[in-house]
């Protein structure tokens, strides 16, 4: 499965790649993440809980960050399993372009899915992803585009 996309957020391209790379935020943006622990600046482990179509379930994984080139640029790659759900694994190529006080933030994603999620259907499951995706990235926008209190 694939998935890309384009996000213009209303914030300068440093507090942007700031907030993406702040365990923080991001729990707050990603739907359903219950813990997020940042081990290192390349490592985190999160834990979330998921409902597609009919399968609920709890997902522990680990991320790995490449941040060789930041701040226009990184990837990342995870796994997470979901135990008789199924597991996922797949990555990300981000990009990050200054427009003004604005930031265009390009992604295109790839993820591999097995087990019982699998067996749901690619349109249940691709439909799914985008609107976690579209979640996850309207309240990332939403989050950063704030103004910092003083």
């Amino acid at each position: 499965m694939e998935l890309s996309d384009e996000i213009i957020i209303n914030a300068p391209k440093e507090r942007v790649y700031a907030a993406l790379n702040d365990p923080e935020i991001l729990q707050q943006c990603i739907p359903g993440c219950e813990e997020l622990i940042k081990h290192s600046d390349t490592e985190l482990e999160a834990k979330v809980v998921l409902k597609v179509g009919p399968v609920k379930a709890r997902f522990s994984g680990n991320v790995q960050l490449d941040t060789s080139g930041a701040p226009d640029a990184f990837s990342l790659t995870g796994q997470g399993n979901g135990g008789a759900a199924g597991h996922a694994k797949g990555g990300a190529d981000v990009t990050l372009t200054a427009d003004g006080d604005q930031t265009i933030l390009r992604y295109e994603a790839k993820a591999d899915i097995g087990g019982k999620l699998a067996q749901l259907g690619s349109r249940l499951i691709q439909s799914t992803a985008k609107k976690l995706a579209a979640k996850f990235f309207k309240s990332f926008a939403d989050v950063v585009s704030e103004e910092p209190v003083a």
